[in-house]
């Protein structure tokens, strides 16, 4: 087999790009190690920069984002029950869309089989080779029968644990990594959300997010220490934990109910750099992880496959390698400011055992900082809803 580009994993990132190249009359195909079924399964946050939500539109999947998605005009922060509004339209003119990754995994993925473009699902031992030279190729076995496609580039769009980073020469990677000494226990039930936006709150207890899926299915969190066990918590306990954390009028609004979902997720911050290694380019989370609690994961992912479709595009239209040669280094400047971003929400919105008292003065005077200035409030407008591509 032959392609121009190979994209490892079919996750949003690798769909988007695949869309895009499809879009610019690139051949491309996907190898994904999972099933469609396991793709679609994974159930992921989802709120969308307006650039990524425009970005839908644009690549012909807009339309249950246009009819589902929930268009959200700012967030609540609470400090010890105390709420300040973050108005992102007054502020920046740009709002965010509450509508899950999974179904952008969904829209994107039933695009790309309507259009006929392959995908190879469940493809057993993938490996890249000559990623060094002008002339790659990628392997993987299929039904016990072991494939090869040669391409012109590879795109490593699968994830912090996949093959694509892996074989890059560990002497030829800088890796950047930060592990945060607590996680997010989340559930998910079947009832109507405490607030039209969403309330991002900090309290001695710890950080708490009241967030949602759909007008009638709410998602909620409150950070538990690193190495905490989902079994130690009922849902009684999880409930009182998140009104004890929470603003008092929301906690006394919330509609509680059994949990339909209920796990924990562990924070870190990552980077990898470079992003390309020859004719390797990689992206998303193969790339960087960030703590949710700036809501930046799929947006950077979709912002890094933005870039790369245009800088290919480029290539194989003009026959110019400029947006090849510079895609790192553009990709990394963006990335870098959404890291910064997402560490500093975790860092005001957080408990931290070592800090003390001293610590939880500080994020308070932080916290009334955003509250009586303009320019902060902007600030943080600018970055949830999303920075320029350039």
């Amino acid at each position: 087999m032959r392609t121009q580009v190979a994209i490892i994993g079919a996750g949003p990132a690798g769909l988007m790009l695949g869309r895009l190249l499809q879009q610019a009359g690139i051949d491309n195909v996907i190898l994904e190690r999972k099933s469609a079924d396991y793709v679609l399964s994974r159930i992921r946050a989802g709120v969308l920069e307006q650039g990524t939500a425009d970005l839908l539109h644009k690549v012909g999947v807009g339309e249950r984002v246009q009819a589902e998605g929930l268009p959200h005009d700012g967030i609540e922060m609470c400090f010890d029950g105390d709420l300040q509004r973050i108005d992102f339209t007054a502020r920046v003119g740009r709002h965010v869309t509450v509508y899950g990754q999974t179904e952008v995994t969904r829209d994107l993925m039933d695009a790309r089989q309507a259009s006929g473009v392959e995908t190879v699902y469940e493809a057993d031992d993938v490996a890249l080779h000559d990623i060094d030279s002008d002339h790659p190729h990628v392997t993987w076995r299929k039904d016990g029968v072991t494939q090869t496609l040669d391409c012109d580039f590879i795109a490593g769009c699968d994830g912090f644990h996949g093959v694509s980073r892996a074989s890059v020469p560990e002497r030829a990677l800088a890796l950047f990594d930060r592990h945060y000494p607590f996680g997010w226990l989340g559930i998910l039930v079947e009832k109507p959300p405490v607030s039209e936006e969403l309330i991002y709150a900090h309290h001695e207890r710890g950080f708490a997010l009241c967030s949602m899926r759909s007008l009638t299915r709410s998602r909620y969190y409150v950070q538990v220490p690193e190495g905490e066990k989902v079994e130690n918590w009922s849902d009684d306990r999880f409930w009182d934990e998140l009104r004890a954390r929470i603003n008092p009028e929301a906690a006394e609004r919330l509609q509680t109910g059994p949990s339909i979902e209920k796990s924990i997720a562990p924070l870190r911050s990552f980077v990898a750099e470079p992003l390309r290694f020859g004719s390797l380019f990689l992206a998303g989370d193969a790339a960087h992880i960030v703590p949710p609690t700036g809501a930046k994961g799929l947006n950077l992912a979709i912002s890094d496959v933005a870039m790369l479709g245009a800088a290919l595009a480029e290539f194989y239209g003009e026959r110019s390698k400029a947006g090849l040669d510079t895609y790192s280094k553009r990709a990394l400047a963006r990335i870098w400011k959404a890291e910064r971003f997402s560490w500093w929400m975790t860092s005001l919105l957080h408990t931290f055992p070592e800090t003390g008292a001293f610590g939880r003065r500080i994020q308070r005077a932080d916290f009334d900082y955003l509250c009586g200035s303009v320019a902060a409030q902007t600030s943080l407008a600018e970055n949830y809803t999303g920075l320029s591509l350039d």
